[in-house]
């Protein structure tokens, strides 16, 4: 009995501790609020254009295009594709001038995003876009949007969107804009090369990864 009594408070506490990391988590995730990026649109620069003259057309400050862009100046150059926030998203970057994305990268991570993760919070969406390309960027993964998200290893997909072909559904608004600033660098997880829903997850190996943090209902893991 006494070692029940002793076993009980720590079990508590380490209980307690970790559901303090996961809201401590949760609540820099919902300060780190992506939902202003949202509804976003594109602008193709056209000769004789500035930024200040494409901020006015469109009705946003100067200084918020140059945030969503990531510009270090107002420099911008013909042919070039700027992010804009706005209502209106009828059409989405041909190319992403600031780095090798082309529309059908962002297309296909969109896709991924909205199968995986359609019904989270703007944030969560781009998280899981954010794992994505943390991958391509880690040796130990394929070198590319469209080779990461096909991965897989003997006859099982590192996805299971592309295993139950979910993944060819068409993306909604939101999916494609968390797409967008995933590509342009937010990332919500802080590295994250992993996410598991943990009340359906069935592989085990998963829930042995160092654990980031919470993002709505998604967990976002690294190696161990």
């Amino acid at each position: 009995m006494t070692k029940i009594r002793l076993l009980k408070p720590i079990v508590i506490i380490s209980f307690v501790v970790f559901i303090a990391i996961c809201a401590c988590y949760q609540c820099w995730a919902e300060e780190k609020d992506l939902t202003d990026c949202r509804y976003l649109i594109s602008y193709k620069i056209k000769t004789g254009d500035t930024l200040s003259g494409i901020a006015g057309d469109f009705n946003v400050s100067l200084a918020n295009l140059i945030k969503i862009n990531k510009l270090h100046s107002t420099l911008i150059r013909p042919g070039e594709i700027v992010i804009i926030p706005g209502r209106e998203n009828n059409f989405s970057p041909t190319f992403l001038s600031r780095g090798s994305v082309f529309r059908d990268d962002v297309m296909l991570l969109a896709k991924a995003i909205y199968a995986e993760a359609r019904g989270e919070s703007f944030t969560g969406q781009v998280a899981v876009g954010a794992v994505i390309l943390n991958r391509v960027d880690n040796p130990a993964f394929p070198k590319s949007i469209k080779d990461v998200i096909m991965q897989s290893a003997d006859c099982v997909y590192q996805f299971t969107p592309v295993a139950d072909g979910s993944i060819n559904l068409t993306p909604d608004e939101t999916a494609v804009n968390a797409a967008i600033q995933a590509v342009l660098g937010e990332d919500p997880t802080g590295g994250a090369l992993f996410f598991y829903n943990p009340e359906i997850a069935s592989d085990q190996w998963i829930r042995n990864l160092s654990v980031i943090g919470c993002i709505g209902n998604h967990v976002f893991a690294a190696k161990t």
